[in-house]
């Protein structure tokens, strides 16, 4: 648990700096990994209707690291943490998969799921609902992990959103993309090519449109 788990102490971490990426693999109650796991699940299956695998793992990890910094600065930061600043810890895989919720509901806001008592509902409300219950829940028994959720989900909507300002879709090939497209923000377009419609009238399959349609 120590050796894993991120502590909220910068001296501790920069004796343990791996554990910015380990924590949010570790577990150590059930319940905390079966839901952690079901929402992925959930979450990540509709995550890859829309977008590649690849685009998965990146924000899996980014989305981790955002969790873990807005718990670092706000438990070195705000004066209420200081008496338990050098006893805290978090671990988790919550703010990983909250930047995954938060990043697809925000691809696709009007995509609904059937929930148990509730009906159908928009997962882009869903993805606000759980923000705000973490935002009113930070003074709770456990802010750390609040604070952590609330990093993931600002990171996968940002992330979504950038993406969408640079009209690039969403379909970088490398991590090195995701910076390559924020600078090209800054890039006045030049030299735009267009692709040619297809005028010959001829038949074609709905594998074969939807591949035209997507290249174009």
């Amino acid at each position: 648990l120590h050796t894993l788990a991120i502590p909220a102490s910068l001296p501790l971490l920069l004796v343990k700096p791996w554990t910015l990426f380990t924590y949010m693999f570790l577990h150590i109650e059930f319940w905390h990994l079966l839901f952690n796991m079901l929402w992925l699940y959930w979450f990540g299956r509709i995550f890859l209707e829309f977008l590649p695998s690849r685009q998965l793992v990146y924000i899996y990890f980014l989305g981790g690291v955002s969790g873990a910094l807005v718990y670092l600065i706000a438990f070195n930061v705000f004066p209420v943490f200081a008496g338990i600043v050098q006893v805290s810890f978090a671990l988790g895989a919550s703010a990983s998969v909250m930047a995954i919720v938060t990043a697809v509901s925000f691809y696709v806001p009007g995509y609904t799921i059937q929930l148990f008592l509730f009906g159908r509902i928009r997962i882009l409300y869903l993805a606000i609902i759980l923000f705000v219950f973490d935002f009113f829940m930070i003074p709770s028994g456990n802010p750390g992990g609040h604070l952590a959720h609330i990093g993931g989900a600002l990171f996968g909507a940002i992330y979504i959103q950038l993406f969408r300002i640079a009209n690039k879709g969403f379909h970088p090939r490398e991590p090195s993309a995701f910076f390559s497209n924020l600078r090209d923000i800054f890039k006045k377009k030049q030299n735009a090519t267009y692709a040619t419609p297809d005028y010959s009238g001829r038949p074609v399959s709905d594998e074969e449109y939807k591949r035209k349609k997507k290249d174009n």
